[in-house]
C-alpha cells in the first residue's frame, strides 16, 4: 500500500522493523528446545539432566547474540530467518544429545554445541561486515576459482565410508565442499546475471528451442562436467546433484525458459546413470536403494536403509516420543546421514511435517526476499543460497526414506557435523542481509512523500510508488540510469544491476515493532 503527499499519514509512523517479533520467536524457539532437553533427560535417565540449565543458557546465549548483529546493522531483515535457524540448529542438539545417551563413550552433542557457536560467530560477522551483498559480485571469479579448488582438494585423501570429500589433519576433519557451495552459488548468481540475456535471446533457433552461442554456453557445460567429475572422483553423489541442480534453478530464474530444466534434468540423469554403472561405490548405493530388503533376504540382517525405513513406520502418525524409539539400531550414521530416522520415529509424521514446514518457511522467506530486489545478481543469490537448503534437504529426507539413492550430506542444522552447520549459518546471515535490503524503506520515499509498507514477509519496500520503466521487464529486471552509480563504479556509470544500494551510512527511522 501507498500513500502520496496529499494523503501522508501523520509524522510518526515508521516503518516496522519487526526485530521485537523476532525476539519473541527465539524466545519460543530456545524455549522449545529446552523442554525437548528435559524430556528427553526425563524418558531416558528419569529425572532432568543436569545440564539442562547450562544448555538453556548457551543456545540462548547465541540467539541473542544472532539478534543483536541483527537489530543494529539489518533492523529490517525478514524477522523469520534467525528463529527458523536458531529452533532448527536447537533440535539437532537434542537429537545428537539423545543418540549420545545410546553411545555413551563417543559423545558428539558438545562438539556440536562449540561447532553451532562458530557458526553462530561467523553469522553475526558476516551481518556486521557485508554491508551491501552486491560487494560479493565483485569477487566472481574469485569465489569460483576458491570454490574449485576447495572441491578438488579431498582427492588427494583417503576416502571416508567409500566417498573422498573429508580432509583429516591431525585429528580434525572438515568438508570443504560444504564451502564450495556458498562461493559456486555467488559466482553462479553473478555470471547469469551478467548474460541472461544472451542466454535467454541470443543464439540460434532448432524447431522449438533456441540455443545460445557457444561463449556463453560453455560455462554451463563447464558445470555439468565439474559436477560429473566430482561424481567420478570424489564418489560424491550428493555434491554432484547439489551444484548442478542450483545452478539450473538460477539458470531458470535469470532467463525464465522452462527449456533449461529439461535440459538440465537430461545432463543430469544421464551423467548419474554413467557413473552408476561405472562407479562400484555409487552402484551399490543405487542397488542398496533398489533393493532395501535384499540383505534381510539373504540372512545378513537389515541393512542402514532398511532399518531406517523401519523406524519411521515404527513412528506412525505421533512417534514413539523423544528418547523412546530404536533407531540407534542404524548404526555408525544414525547422528548424521540417518538422524532424519530418529526424529520420524519418535516425533512421527507430526513431528517430520512440522520439521519440512519450518524448512519450506525458510526457503521460502529466501526466495521471497529475492523477488523483491531490484538489482538480479541479490535476486539470483537470493534464490541460489535458499535452493541449496532445498535441494539439500530433498537430497537427503529421499534418500533416507528410500525414494533416490543414499548420500553423504548432512541434514541442514539438524545432523551431527561442524562444516554443515557452520556453512548454513553463513547462509542464513546472507539471507539477513538480503532480506534487509529488500525489505528497507526506499531512501526517496520520505523525500517524495511516498511511505512504502514493509511487511515481515519482505514484500518490495524499497520500490516507488512511481511505475518505472524497469518494472516492465521480466521478472522485474532492471538496467538503471545511466546517470546512477554501480556498486563498484563511478557516478556516471551504466548501473547494469538497479537501482543503486543506499549508503549503509544513512539514518534509518524505524519502529521496533
Amino acid at each position: 500500500m501507498t500513500a502520496t503527499t496529499a494523503d501522508a499519514p501523520p509524522p510518526g509512523l515508521r516503518t516496522p522493523r519487526r526485530r521485537g517479533t523476532e525476539l519473541a520467536l527465539l524466545a519460543g524457539a530456545v524455549l522449545i528446545s529446552v523442554c525437548g532437553y528435559i524430556d528427553v533427560g526425563l524418558a531416558r535417565q528419569h529425572a532432568v539432566p543436569g545440564d539442562a540449565a547450562s544448555y538453556g543458557a548457551g543456545l540462548a546465549a547465541l540467539a541473542l547474540l544472532g539478534h543483536l548483529a541483527v537489530r543494529f546493522r539489518a533492523p529490517y531483515a525478514d524477522p523469520l530467518l534467525l528463529p527458523i535457524a536458531i529452533l532448527l540448529n536447537g533440535l539437532g542438539l537434542l537429537l545428537i544429545f539423545r543418540l549420545d545417551l545410546e553411545t555413551p563413550e563417543n559423545r558428539a552433542a558438545p562438539t556440536q554445541l562449540v561447532w553451532s557457536a562458530l557458526g553462530v560467530a561467523l553469522f553475526a560477522a558476516a551481518v556486521l561486515l557485508l554491508r551491501d551483498h552486491r560487494t560479493l559480485q565483485r569477487y566472481a571469479y574469485v569465489s569460483v576459482a576458491a570454490g574449485l579448488v576447495l572441491m578438488v582438494v579431498p582427492i588427494a585423501f583417503p576416502a571416508v565410508n567409500g566417498a573422498k570429500i573429508w580432509i583429516r589433519v591431525a585429528g580434525f576433519s572438515f568438508q570443504p565442499g560444504e564451502f564450495a557451495k556458498i562461493l559456486l552459488t555467488v559466482f553462479f548468481a553473478a555470471y547469469l546475471a551478467a548474460n541472461r540475456n544472451a542466454l535467454a535471446f541470443t543464439g540460434r533457433r532448432m524447431w522449438k528451442f533456441q540455443f545460445p552461442t557457444g561463449r556463453v554456453l560453455g560455462p554451463v557445460v563447464a558445470v555439468w562436467l565439474v559436477s560429473v567429475g566430482v561424481l567420478v572422483l570424489e564418489r560424491d553423489l550428493g555434491t554432484s546433484l547439489l551444484f548442478f541442480g542450483v545452478f539450473v534453478v538460477l539458470l531458470y530464474v535469470a532467463t525464465g525458459r522452462t527449456g533449461w530444466i529439461a535440459v538440465g534434468l537430461l545432463l543430469a540423469a544421464a551423467g548419474a546413470a554413467a557413473v552408476g554403472v561405472l562407479e562400484p561405490h555409487v552402484h551399490n548405493r543405487v542397488a542398496d536403494w533398489l533393493h532395501p530388503f535384499a540383505s534381510i533376504t539373504a540372512g545378513r540382517g537389515a541393512g542402514q536403509l532398511a532399518q531406517s525405513l523401519f523406524a519411521f513406520a515404527a513412528g506412525g502418525l505421533l512417534g514413539t516420543g523423544l528418547g523412546e524409539g530404536h533407531s540407534a539400531l542404524i548404526g555408525f550414521a544414525m547422528k548424521s546421514d540417518f538422524i532424519l530416522a530418529t526424529y520420524g520415529e519418535e516425533l512421527g509424521l507430526t513431528g517430520l511435517t512440522v520439521l519440512f514446514l519450518l524448512y519450506a518457511l525458510l526457503v521460502a522467506r529466501g526466495y521471497r526476499a529475492g523477488l523483491a530486489l531490484r538489482d538480479p545478481f541479490g535476486r539470483l543469490l537470493a534464490v541460489g543460497l535458499a535452493s541449496l537448503l532445498a535441494v539439500q534437504v530433498f537430497v537427503i529426507a529421499g534418500g533416507v526414506m528410500g525414494l533416490i539413492p543414499l548420500t553423504g550430506m548432512a541434514m541442514p542444522f539438524l545432523a551431527q557435523g561442524g562444516s554443515s552447520v557452520v556453512t548454513n549459518w553463513v547462509i542464513v546471515a546472507l539471507l539477513v542481509r538480503v532480506s534487509d535490503s529488500a525489505r528497507r524503506p526506499h531512501p526517496d520515499a520520505t523525500d517524495t512523500g511516498v511511505i512504502a509498507a514493509a511487511g515481515p514477509g519482505g514484500a518490495r519496500s524499497g520500490a516507488s510508488a512511481f511505475p518505472s520503466a524497469e518494472d516492465d521487464l521480466p521478472y522485474g529486471y532492471g538496467y538503471g540510469n545511466p546517470g546512477a552509480a554501480s556498486p563498484g563504479g563511478a557516478p556516471g556509470e551504466a548501473d547494469t544491476l538497479g537501482t543503486p544500494a543506499a549508503s549503509a551510512d544513512r539514518d534509518d527511522q524505524g519502529s521496533d515493532r
